[in-house]
Formats: C-alpha cells, sequence, structure tokens
C-alpha cells in the first residue's frame, strides 16, 4: 500500500459555470441575506460557458495538494458514464492516485451548474446515491474531508472508525451543507478527532450555534468541538486562524475577483500545504490566501491553483502582505 502524504475524501462532480449576462443582486440592509434574481418565464442571456471535470471540495483539494507537492489519492464515487471516465483522467492528469474511486453501475456522475454573476457564484447541486469504501488499509500523514451527499451516514461511521483507530492522521475538515445539517453529535467523533476546522463565518455560525458573529465566540465554540486549529474565512473581509491561544487575521487577497468557486478549497489546500511543509499557522493563512486568490482570478477552481515555488515568489514580491495578531 502507497504511503500518501495527503488522502481527499467526498463527492466530486462536472460542473458547468454559466456567466451571466443579465441578473441582479437584492440583499438585506445588513447586505448578508443577498438573492440572486433573474427575469421569471424569460429567455435570459449568457456569456460563457465552460465544462470542468473533477471539481467538488474534496477533490479541488486532491489536485491543490498535488500542485503543492504532495503525494496524495482521491476517496469518492462516480457514475459509470463518459462524465465519470473525465474526473478519472483528470485526477490522473494531476497526478493524483484515482484507484480507490468506486464506480456506481446505473448511476451518472454528478452533475452542478455554476451560476456565476459579478465575482461570485451560486450553485445548483445535485448529489446522486453512491455506494462509498474506504479501503482496508490506508496509510497516510493527512486526511482531508468534505462534502458528501445527504444519507451517508453509514460511510462517515467508517471514517470515524478509521480516525480512532489512527490516532497519528491528522485531520482537516471543511463540513459540507449535508454534513453540517447532520448536525455535530453525530459527527462528535471526527469534530474531536481534526487537527484544523475550516468554516465561514456563517457556516461557524450554524456549525457552534454561536448567534454573534464575534470571531473569538465562533473559534471558542470550534475549539470546543474539538478543532485544534480553527480557520474562519470571511470572503473579501479575509480569515481569521486560532490555536487555542492565540488569533490570527489576514487580509483578502490584494487582486481583482472574477470567479470564487473553488477559493475556499485552495485557502484550506494551502493551509495544510503550509502546515505538511513545516510553516507556523500565520504562514499558513499566508499561503491559503495566496492560493485562494489566484483561483479567483478564473474561472473554475483548478487553473489557478499554485505551486510551493509560485507562493513563495508571491510572498517575497510583497513581504509586508503578513498575517498579524487579532485582538
Amino acid at each position: 500500500m502507497p504511503k500518501y502524504d495527503i488522502v481527499s475524501i467526498g463527492d466530486t462532480t462536472l460542473d458547468a459555470f454559466i456567466e451571466l449576462h443579465e441578473a441582479s443582486v437584492h440583499c438585506s440592509v445588513n447586505h448578508v441575506d443577498c438573492q440572486l434574481c433573474m427575469s421569471f418565464a424569460n429567455k435570459i442571456p449568457f456569456e460563457n460557458l465552460t465544462i470542468l471535470p473533477a471539481c467538488g471540495n474534496s477533490a479541488n483539494n486532491a489536485i491543490g495538494s498535488s500542485r503543492l507537492g504532495m503525494k496524495d489519492a482521491f476517496i469518492g464515487s462516480i457514475g459509470d458514464d463518459q462524465q465519470g471516465q473525465q474526473i478519472i483522467k483528470e485526477l490522473e492528469n494531476e497526478k493524483v492516485d484515482s484507484q480507490f474511486v468506486n464506480i456506481n453501475p446505473g448511476v451518472p456522475t454528478n452533475f452542478h451548474f455554476v451560476l456565476v454573476y459579478r465575482g461570485e457564484r451560486t450553485i445548483l447541486i445535485k448529489h446522486q446515491k453512491y455506494v462509498y469504501k474506504l479501503p482496508a488499509e490506508l496509510d497516510t500523514k493527512w486526511i482531508y474531508f468534505s462534502s458528501m451527499a445527504e444519507g451517508t451516514d453509514k460511510f462517515h461511521t467508517e471514517v470515524d472508525k478509521f480516525l480512532q483507530k489512527h490516532k497519528n492522521v491528522k485531520v482537516g475538515f471543511n463540513p459540507g451543507t449535508f454534513q453540517m445539517r447532520m448536525g455535530t453529535k453525530k459527527l462528535a467523533g471526527i469534530y474531536k478527532r481534526t487537527e484544523v476546522l475550516f468554516l465561514n463565518r456563517e457556516e461557524a455560525q450554524a456549525v457552534t450555534g454561536e448567534k454573534s458573529r464575534d470571531i473569538h465566540k465562533l473559534a471558542h465554540g470550534m475549539h470546543k468541538l474539538g478543532a485544534k486549529i480553527a480557520v474562519i474565512t470571511d470572503g473579501r473581509d479575509g480569515s481569521y486562524a486560532s490555536d487555542g491561544g492565540n488569533i490570527w487575521f489576514v487580509d483578502h487577497f490584494p487582486a481583482p475577483r472574477v470567479e470564487a468557486t473553488g477559493a475556499g478549497d485552495a485557502y484550506s489546500t494551502a493551509f495544510i500545504g503550509a502546515l505538511f511543509h513545516g510553516k507556523t499557522i500565520p504562514e499558513a493563512m499566508v499561503w491559503g490566501t495566496v492560493n485562494g486568490g489566484n483561483v479567483a482570478l478564473h474561472v473554475g477552481p483548478h487553473v489557478g491553483l499554485q505551486t510551493v515555488k509560485q507562493i513563495e515568489t508571491w510572498m517575497k514580491a510583497h513581504p509586508k502582505f503578513k498575517a498579524k495578531e487579532f485582538k
């Protein structure tokens, strides 16, 4: 059995990126609850259509980790169709071991639609019901666990049992929509084994049950669940990371945003990659910001993914861009 630096576990999809031309955004007074609005019962023109394979949080992590020089594999499920083979091919082209991808006969591969407007995205999702399998033996330093379909409770229990048995494996956990709906009690074992928990500000409120948007309270709630390092991303308002004693803040990437799909995944990927390469938490935050910022310069989650050399070159060119203590 090969030894891996990281194994990424979760669903994968083909994503169709539709760049909208005619739409509007309506927000509440606090600019948090926003809605994408289009004409009803009408023909709506769009700018471009781009279809990309091997998308999804964990697949994005697998490809991004490979770009950062980590030996990795992807565990997930696909259908027995041409779209599934496109995903396999993309993973292999990116030097990601695909031997643990389970092919499900008679079921289509996940296909999502990403509506792109003004640098933000709204995603239409449908997760197919698949059979998921963990390999009998798995030798890895890290596991990255993220978005999976509803009804995968049994597989989550398998992952939990694996983590309880292999205490030396570090876990990066970025719960997806259905995983958050499962609640923290069902996933208590996974949360307790988490080295780095990645959530955006609103997700942190939902997961911890904290009504306040205060970073200190949200980070405390994430640590209480078991996370050794709590990372809270806040879109264009930067990101925060806590080790339970100190909290750091880093500003957003200083560049325009073309399309944000996968930017959060890229942040998480480079954050873990930095820790793997022996960097500190503040340095890992900058790695994540540079990786996520470059992904947001392009349509889709893979084009802008950086190598270690690219990140370090950018950091040398911008020596003042650093994480600072947050009080």
